[in-house]
């Protein structure tokens, strides 16, 4: 049973930064790619980030410069470091890792950008 667990959201100033985690129960070298979504209230779940074994990370347009995907495989755990933060980037922030049969969600962790 795959389990993924985020954690790092939170209320942050328009500018500021905020770095997200995603912690898996076992070893994440077992993913082909670990992916960041969000969902803004009303909006449907979107892409954001993605990072694959090969460490190929690719971004959204509207965060590319400002997010930064990482992972470090000896914690079992993927970052999402945001920075320049905007409203408009508010949303629930979720984790995925895929396998080449199943995907697997953690449960969210909420982002607020307001002043």
């Amino acid at each position: 049973q795959v389990q993924l667990v985020e954690s790092g959201g939170g209320l942050v100033q328009p500018g500021g930064s905020l770095r997200l985690s995603c912690a898996a129960n076992g070893s994440i070298s077992r993913f082909y790619v670990m992916s960041w979504y969000r969902q803004a209230p009303g909006k449907e779940r979107e892409w954001v980030a993605g990072i694959t074994s090969g460490g190929i990370t690719p971004y959204l347009d509207s965060v590319k410069g400002r997010f930064t995907v990482s992972r470090d495989n000896a914690k079992n755990t993927v970052f999402l470091q945001m920075n320049s933060l905007r409203s408009d980037d508010t949303a629930v922030y979720y984790c995925q890792a895929r396998t080449m049969t199943d995907a697997y969600w953690g449960q969210g962790t909420q982002v607020t950008v307001s002043s």
